[in-house]
Formats: structure tokens, C-alpha cells, sequence
């Protein structure tokens, strides 16, 4: 499949980078949460033709515990039905345990994500024929702290450096899937991906990201969320 060969690369490519303070912390669980990860690939990632909803990279409770983007572990385990061996990272932080499957700590983007998709669509199979979820950057950041860093607050030659391997594999992943639209899941998202839907003839656009950091984000994300899916030509069931 080309979109596992393309992500395999991406985790070579992301794993040779080096990042230095404030980031004490580096988890890539491409690496050590491939077996998800790539269930995820291989049984929702082969439809073409599809919306692209592209997130920003993982978060401390989400793919990063499970491989799966924006992946609020209840919600991956028991509506996609993806489960499987999660390792742990080499370096990995003592505040933030990568516990699995097992963790018990929501990723609230990741609740009002997939638990939007459940309530519009019902089953995956209906979600998955008109969308594909993927992450811009594979990486979560760690301050000593435990502080999440995200990858735009990262020093300007290591953001460069992270950003050319990232858009190498969006740029692939988005010839292989050839979506009508990508749609960013806030500003950072869409940023990335304009310049590469503009190389490619693809309409871009973006919605509200779900993160729980946003105000606006926290009153009715879902409802604001499918207004600027419909803005966008976007038609919901």
C-alpha cells in the first residue's frame, strides 16, 4: 500500500532530526505505535477521491498513545475498532507515560473529532467514504515541564528542517489519495497544506480546530465546525 510505504519513509525521515531547549522530549509513534497506526492505514486509507481533514501533529493523549490521529483512545478502540501493541518511547518523559490503549486521559480535540464523525455518520464505513483524517507532522513535543510544544514555536532551523521532510510526505500522501479538498483542522493546518494544494489543483480550506485551548472551540465546536464544512460546498447527511 502506498500510503504505508509513504509513512514508513516519513518516520525514517522525522526520526534522523534533531531538536534541542525548550524541547526535552521527542515521541514519534509511527515508531512505536506502528501496529495502530498502520491498521488505521491499511483499513480506512485506501478510498480516493475523498475529503482530507488534516490535523496539525499529535497529541499527549491521543496519537500519541494510540497511533491514530486526533485518537481519543475509547473512540479508536470501540467505533473504529482499532486496537493493537503500542511500545514505548525510547526517551520517554515521566510526567507523560505512553500507557496505550490503557490510558485513561481524554484527548479532548480528539473526543470532538471522532465523536462527531460517530454522531453525524453512525458507522465508520459511512464517515470513511466521504473523509480521511491525517496529521500534518508525526511528532509530539515535550518540555521539560511536560508542557506540549507545538511545531510552530520550535526554533526557525529546526522548524524548517521538520517542515520540509512533512511536506515531502503530504505532498505524496495527497498524489496517492487524491482528495476533492483538504481541509485544515485550524490555521496551522491550512498554512501547510495551501502551497501544496495550489502545486496539485486541490481546493483547500479550513475549520475550527477542536482543541480545548480555543474559546470558540469550547461552545458548539461540532455545530460551528459543519457551517464551515457547508461554506466550503461540503454536504453532510
Amino acid at each position: 500500500m502506498e500510503l504505508v510505504a509513504i509513512t514508513r519513509t516519513l518516520a525514517d525521515a522525522v526520526d534522523r532530526l534533531r531538536f534541542g531547549a525548550p524541547v526535552t522530549h521527542v515521541y514519534n509513534p509511527l515508531r512505536y505505535a506502528w501496529a495502530p497506526h498502520e491498521q488505521y492505514l491499511r483499513r480506512f486509507g485506501e478510498r480516493r477521491g475523498r475529503v482530507i481533514l488534516l490535523g496539525m501533529n499529535p497529541g499527549p493523549f491521543g496519537m500519541a498513545q494510540c497511533g491514530v490521529p486526533f485518537g481519543e483512545v475509547g473512540l479508536v478502540r470501540d467505533w473504529l475498532g482499532i486496537d493493537g501493541a503500542v511500545q514505548r518511547p525510547r526517551h520517554e518523559h515521566p510526567a507523560r507515560p505512553i500507557e496505550g490503549f490503557a490510558c485513561t486521559r481524554s484527548e479532548v480535540s480528539g473526543a470532538r473529532l471522532w465523536g462527531w464523525a460517530r454522531d453525524r455518520f453512525g458507522t465508520p464505513a459511512r464517515f470513511f467514504a466521504r473523509f480521511f483524517v491525517i496529521n500534518y507532522c508525526p511528532l509530539a513535543f515535550l518540555e521539560a515541564s511536560g508542557k506540549n510544544r507545538t511545531p510552530d514555536k520550535l526554533p526557525s532551523a529546526e522548524r524548517a528542517a521538520l517542515y520540509d521532510v512533512c511536506d515531502t510526505a503530504l505532498l505524496q500522501s495527497l498524489q496517492v489519495l487524491q482528495p476533492t479538498r483538504v481541509v485544515g483542522i485550524g490555521a496551522f493546518a491550512q498554512a501547510r497544506a495551501q502551497p501544496i494544494c495550489d502545486r496539485l489543483g486541490i481546493a483547500g480550506g479550513t475549520i475550527l480546530h477542536p482543541s480545548p485551548a480555543s474559546p470558540l472551540a469550547n461552545a458548539g465546536w461540532a455545530d460551528k465546525a459543519e457551517a464551515q464544512l457547508r461554506a466550503l460546498g461540503i454536504a453532510l447527511p
